[in-house]
C-alpha cells in the first residue's frame, strides 16, 4: 500500500469511529469514545477514577470476564444482594458498613432490565464515589425517565448485543471535559490490527449463515470441541486460582488478566479495521427497528406463566434477553436446542460462589443471586413465538419462586 493509500484508509478509519461516536453521543447527550468491546471500557473506566485497591460493588450474577475486568484494575469486587425478581442490585439490603468501604459501584443492567441507578447515584453522590453503568445488555433501556447508561460517571455499551455487529464498544462520560483522556488511556491499551482478524470478522457472518440454514449448530459445536477451540466446557471457565493469585501481584495489569479476560472475544483491544467499522455502522443505523422487535417479543414473553412481570407500570424494556424461570432448566434448555434455539448467557453459579472468599467478598445474602443464577432461562425475544410454543409443548414448569414471589401470567 502506497503511503497516500495508507494515509486514506487512517482518515476512513477515523472517521467511522467518530460516526458511530457521533450516534451514540446523540442518543445518550454525553460524550461517547468508541473501543473495541464493552470489556476494554470497563478496565478503562475504573483505572481512570479508582485507585488500586479499592473496593467496587458489583452484581454476583453477571459474566465472569467482568469480574477478571475488576480484578485486573486492582480492585476488589464486592458482591451486592439481588433481587429475585430481575437480578438488580438490592439497594437496602446492602449493609452500611459495606457502603462505608466502598470506592465505586457498578451495575450490570441484567439482559436490559435496569438497576435502581437514581438511587445508586444518590448512594454514590452521598459517598463520594463514582458509579459506573454497565449497559452491555441495555442499549434500549430506561430508568427513572432516563436512558440506561446517562446516570453514571461512566457507562459502557457494548455493540455486539442489540446492534448485533459482533464487535465493537463505546464508552460514555459525564464530564466532557475527560473525553481525551479516556480516549487516550484506550488508545493506549489498542493492540496493532491483524489482517486475519478483519477476515475472519468479515466471512463470519456468511458461515453462520450456511451453518444455520443447513442445519449444523450441534455438528459445529461438537467440532470445535473436539478440536479443543471451545474455551467454556461448563458456564463459568476455569477459575484456575494459583495462576489468578499470581495474576493479582501484578495488579493493575491488563496483560496479567489477558487469558480470562480475552475468553469468547480474543479480538478485545485489537484496534478495527475499516470493514469491521463499516459493519457496525450498518448495524446501528438499524437499532431502533431491532429495539421495537425486542420490545414486542419482550412483552409477549412477559404474558407467560414462566415470566415475572416487572416491578412498576412502566412502558416494556426492549430487552437482550427475558428471563424466564423454569425449575427444570436443563430440560427447558434441551427442548429449544432441539428446535434450534440455542440459550447462552446463562451465569451461574453466583460470581461469589464461583470465585470464593479469596478473589472477591461474598454477598451479605446470597439467596435471590443463586435462586436467580440457577432458575432464570434467558431467552431471545426475537423468538418469542418459537419460544413459548416450544416450552409449553415440553411442558415446561414454572419454577417456585423465593419469599412468596411467584412468576405470574396467562
Amino acid at each position: 500500500m502506497a503511503i497516500g493509500e495508507a494515509g486514506l484508509g487512517s482518515a476512513r478509519h477515523g472517521s467511522r469511529s467518530k460516526r458511530l461516536e457521533a450516534t451514540l453521543r446523540g442518543r445518550l447527550g454525553r460524550e461517547c469514545v468508541y473501543v473495541p468491546s464493552c470489556r476494554l471500557g470497563l478496565f478503562v473506566a475504573l483505572r481512570h477514577w479508582c485507585p488500586p485497591g479499592g473496593r467496587v460493588l458489583m452484581s454476583p450474577v453477571n459474566d465472569d470476564v467482568i469480574l477478571f475486568v475488576v480484578l485486573a484494575a486492582g480492585l476488589r469486587p464486592v458482591q451486592a444482594p439481588l433481587r429475585p425478581r430481575d437480578a438488580s442490585i438490592d439497594v437496602d439490603a446492602v449493609p452500611d458498613e459495606v457502603w462505608g468501604s466502598l470506592s465505586a459501584v457498578l451495575t450490570t443492567n441484567l439482559y436490559g432490565n435496569p438497576d435502581d441507578a437514581p438511587r445508586l447515584r444518590e448512594k454514590c453522590d452521598a459517598l463520594g464515589i463514582p458509579l459506573f453503568e454497565d449497559a452491555a445488555h441495555a442499549i434500549g433501556s430506561e430508568v427513572g425517565g432516563r436512558p440506561v447508561g446517562t446516570w453514571g460517571d461512566a457507562s459502557v455499551f457494548s455493540l455486539s448485543k442489540h446492534v448485533g455487529a459482533k464487535a465493537g464498544g463505546v464508552l460514555s462520560c459525564a464530564d466532557p471535559g475527560l473525553r481525551e483522556a479516556l480516549e487516550k488511556t484506550a488508545d493506549d491499551l489498542l493492540l496493532s490490527g491483524r489482517i486475519t482478524a478483519e477476515l475472519a470478522y468479515t466471512v463470519r457472518p456468511y458461515a453462520e449463515a450456511a451453518v444455520r440454514g443447513l442445519g449444523l449448530r450441534r455438528a459445529a459445536w461438537a467440532t470445535l470441541r473436539l478440536l479443543g477451540l471451545t474455551e467454556r466446557e461448563e458456564i463459568r471457565m476455569p477459575l484456575r486460582a494459583p495462576d489468578l493469585a499470581r495474576a493479582a501481584r501484578a495488579a493493575p495489569d491488563l496483560a496479567a488478566y489477558d487469558s480470562w479476560v480475552r475468553v469468547d472475544l480474543h479480538d478485545y483491544r485489537l484496534r478495527s479495521g475499516g470493514p469491521r467499522l463499516a459493519r457496525i455502522g450498518r448495524r446501528l443505523d438499524r437499532l431502533d427497528q431491532v429495539l421495537a422487535a425486542c420490545r414486542a417479543g419482550t412483552e409477549q414473553l412477559l404474558a407467560t406463566p414462566w415470566a415475572t412481570p416487572p416491578a412498576g407500570t412502566g412502558p416494556v424494556q426492549p430487552l437482550f434477553r427475558v428471563p424466564l424461570f423454569v425449575a427444570d432448566r436443563d430440560a427447558a434448555r434441551a427442548a429449544l436446542a432441539r428446535r434450534g434455539i440455542v440459550v447462552g448467557y446463562l451465569y451461574d453459579p453466583p460470581l461469589d460462589d464461583y470465585a470464593g472468599a479469596e478473589f472477591t467478598d461474598p454477598s451479605p445474602d446470597p439467596a435471590g443471586a443463586r435462586w436467580f443464577a440457577r432458575h432464570a432461562l434467558p431467552v431471545d425475544p426475537l423468538r418469542a413465538r418459537e419460544v413459548v410454543e416450544v416450552l409449553r409443548a415440553s411442558g415446561a414448569r414454572p419454577a417456585e419462586a423465593p419469599g412468596g414471589l411467584e412468576p405470574t401470567g396467562d
